[in-house]
């Protein structure tokens, strides 16, 4: 029964991250309205940087910190996976769409795969490549509809967007090589620290539009930082080590479903045909090249009947 409670409790906590983190897209969206992308960075960050500083502080059992090389490239990490990757995705989304923004960032994950294979040479299975061609053919589907709807400024807006995914996929690499034996919590804060850095110093480029937002976007900027930045990475962790790393990133397949919705009721967007056609095939793109993986993975994991006989 135990065990039953906590794995209902493990996917309701990646559930909840992934609502969490596709609502960001329309929040940012509404935001948008009265403060500017790169400004937006810099509060939601900072924001989440102390946030974090004070759960590192309140840890009984503090965890050593990085030597100067390893913390070089956390920081480098950061930079690239919060400050260059959002400063893309906030001005792709104030470009763009909301909408658009959830079904194009579903195509991240293979990104991610094909630069590891790239970077480690890896060997790329059939099916996979299936994966990667299905989901590139969405994105197309999507940034095509935008630009046919919306013209050049929301195409350059998707382009924007898909740009953010090979630096996610850059960020992905980097920092899983710069984290390695390092703890998550403080892994994160000192990468969360260097991105909110970068993107004080991008905000002063907005210095001259600034102004006190209202209570309306205040409030939407304290969720970004507080329930998109800090909450959503706890909820995933607390379940990703209940679960398999696949059946997490199976779940996060939810995002472009939620964030859709969440781009229709927040920001009153409407949804074409042509855009969930293209986000329905994205998504089979991703669980084809998922499924390959995990059954290679399975596969791998059955001992072998002489001598002695692994993770996603």
């Amino acid at each position: 029964m135990d065990e039953r409670k906590t794995k209902a409790l493990a996917i309701c906590s990646v559930v909840a991250a992934a609502l969490f983190w596709s609502s960001s897209y329309a929040v940012t969206k509404e935001v948008l309205a009265d403060v500017g992308p790169l400004t937006i960075g810099a509060v939601r960050f900072t924001i989440a940087a102390v946030l974090l500083g004070i759960m590192v502080l309140m840890r009984r059992k503090p965890a050593a910190p990085p030597d100067a090389r390893r913390r070089r490239m956390i920081h480098l990490s950061g930079l690239l996976g919060i400050t260059v990757y959002f400063v893309l995705e906030n001005i792709g989304v104030e470009l763009s769409t909301a909408s658009d923004a959830s079904l194009i960032v579903a195509s991240y994950p293979l990104m991610t795969m094909l630069l590891e294979l790239v970077v480690f040479r890896t060997r790329i299975p059939l099916l996979r490549v299936g994966g990667v061609l299905l989901a590139a053919g969405g994105a197309f589907l999507v940034v095509r509809n935008g630009a046919e709807v919306g013209g050049g400024t929301r195409w350059f807006g998707d382009v924007l967007l898909l740009l953010g995914g090979l630096v996610w996929a850059g960020y992905n690499v980097l920092g899983k090589y710069a984290g390695r034996g390092q703890d998550a919590v403080n892994l994160t804060y000192h990468q969360t620290v260097a991105g909110a850095v970068g993107f004080l110093l991008a905000s002063l480029l907005e210095i001259g539009d600034w102004r006190v937002p209202d209570a309306t976007a205040s409030a939407l900027l304290a969720y970004l930082a507080v329930a998109c930045s800090v909450g959503g990475f706890l909820l995933y962790n607390y379940g990703l080590r209940r679960m398999t790393s696949s059946v997490a990133v199976n779940i996060l397949n939810l995002v472009p479903v939620f964030g859709v919705l969440g781009a229709v009721v927040i920001n009153g967007e409407t949804v074409r045909l042509a855009q969930v056609l293209g986000g329905v095939v994205i998504i089979a793109g991703v669980a084809l090249g998922l499924a390959e993986r995990r059954t290679a993975v399975e596969a791998a994991a059955v001992p072998e009947r002489t001598p002695v006989g692994e993770h996603a």
